[in-house]
């Protein structure tokens, strides 16, 4: 069995759990606040980051992108035509390529600027980063989203899937990413139906479930959040 070390609303962590779900492998998850810098986590991963995957007898597995691969070197052979990192050079490129684009860039424009400000500076504190939100970086953010869900949209119209025909990484990383903000309340749908359609169609897999039974005490989910049919 996998343990996670993860947040409920680290997108990287949420990207990570869809993987494993849809791999049907085991896994106990055990919070982590990275903020807090606990002694017994840097040990295994000094970075201080989550996600981090661990298993007896295989070294800790830090950070979305190493996991991904880890479990596509480990497990994706067997997985056939379920497999998440596809066989061919071309189709692997573009899933990666799309892995990194929400991973990295969406996450530094969007969803980490507005998980941290609406959701993590809560349990920060002053000395760590917390305090009130700063409507500036949420504004910016929520901006930014509008034209990542429009990329989403045009993906989701030219392909079956992000990617090409079948799920795979590219789907669950920007489902993950967008999952965050949605409990927040904070992806305009309305704008792009492409995108929204794509996005009820990830998020209705079983590997899903868990993401959308998770509730923040204070901090209500948007309408949209558990709708599979929003």
């Amino acid at each position: 069995m996998f343990t996670l070390f993860h947040h409920p609303f680290c997108p990287h962590s949420r990207f990570v759990r869809l993987a494993l779900g849809e791999y049907g492998l085991d896994l106990r998850l055990a919070e982590e606040r990275p903020w807090e810098r606990r002694e017994a986590f840097l040990v295994l991963n000094p970075a201080g980051t989550t996600p981090l995957l661990v298993k007896e007898g295989v070294p800790a597995v830090p950070g979305a992108g190493i996991i991904a691969e880890y479990l596509d070197e480990t497990y994706g052979a067997a997985m056939d035509n379920r497999r998440l990192l596809p066989t061919t050079s071309a189709e692997r490129i573009e899933v990666r390529r799309l892995m990194a684009w929400f991973n990295e860039k969406f996450f530094e424009e969007a969803s980490n600027p507005l998980v941290t400000e609406r959701i993590y500076k809560r349990f920060m504190s002053e000395e760590n980063g917390g305090g009130p939100p700063a409507a500036d970086v949420i504004r910016a953010a929520k901006a930014n989203v509008r034209y990542h869900l429009a990329y989403i949209g045009w993906l989701a119209q030219t392909r079956n899937y992000l990617a090409g025909d079948k799920l795979t990484y590219a789907d669950l990383a920007a489902a993950a990413h967008l999952s965050a903000i949605d409990y927040l309340g904070d992806v305009p749908w309305i704008e792009d139906e492409a995108a929204k359609t794509w996005y009820a169609r990830v998020k209705s897999r079983p590997s899903f479930r868990p993401l959308l039974s998770e509730w923040l005490a204070g901090v209500p989910a948007s309408r949209t959040y558990v709708d599979l049919d929003f």
